[in-house]
């Protein structure tokens, strides 16, 4: 895809907006992008007050709103930006003093390459045969069903604030056989474990506070996940998410 000339590096919600409404040909508001998983970001001008955050970033940094209740005041129409979770300049995820940093909402930005990304999935899914209605699986298979230890790291390893390999040898809590382990899996040998990766990712969202923003691009961009992404998106609805 080449990148269209008028997305600035950081672009505006408007700007966003009216980028994608000539990509797609419909519609866009803040509520969609945030629907859509994009992350909004906010310059935050060095402040000595809260010099943990900025480090040796001493111009001021652009910081990421993926907490849920964040996003959900956002999408729900918001007068302004209230930020009570980020990641500091070194991308480490960080709790803001209470009652967090309010921000205009003009003060909000997409980073082009977000915007882009986008732009090509949206493309390819429309561009995309319709799928086969697939034959039902027998109950004893779906139960079985799970990724691997390596599949779970490459998919959700960068997104917890914890040792995911450590936590999925401990094999305790939701990442044991009463939580997204398939107990069937470790019946000869624990190196066979499997995951479920929905009933993990769902866990990593509510014990590990993990945004759904980055769990859904997972399973949208890594190909192991995609038997799942049925089931991924109907949990959603269920739990109204």
């Amino acid at each position: 895809m080449t990148p269209a000339p008028d997305l600035p590096f950081r672009a505006t919600t408007d700007e966003t907006c009216a980028w994608l409404a000539r990509r797609t040909g419909s519609p866009w508001t803040l509520a969609r992008l945030l629907e859509h998983g994009l992350t909004p970001h906010v310059w935050l001008d060095y402040d000595a007050a809260h010099a943990d955050l900025f480090g040796e970033a001493n111009g001021g940094y652009a910081a990421p709103i993926f907490f849920e209740g964040d996003i959900a005041r956002l999408a729900g129409g918001a007068g302004d930006v209230l930020i009570t979770l980020t990641k500091d300049a070194y991308k480490i995820a960080v709790r803001l003093p209470e009652p967090g940093f309010r921000r205009p909402l003009e003060a909000l930005r997409f980073q082009k390459k977000d915007i882009e990304r986008l732009a090509e999935q949206l493309q390819r899914a429309a561009e995309a045969p319709p799928a086969a209605e697939a034959p039902a699986r027998p109950a004893a298979t779906e139960s079985q069903a799970g990724i691997g230890k390596d599949a779970v790291l490459a998919a959700f390893g960068r997104l917890a604030r914890l040792d995911l390999a450590q936590a999925l040898d401990e094999a305790i809590g939701l990442f044991g056989d009463d939580g997204a382990r398939v107990k069937a899996s470790v019946r000869k040998s624990k190196r066979n474990a499997l995951w479920n990766p929905v009933t993990l990712a769902l866990g990593l969202h509510d014990a590990y506070r993990v945004p759904l923003g980055p769990l859904k691009r997972a399973f949208q961009s890594h190909e192991v996940l995609a038997p799942w992404a049925a089931d991924w998106e109907a949990s959603l609805r269920l739990l109204g998410k």
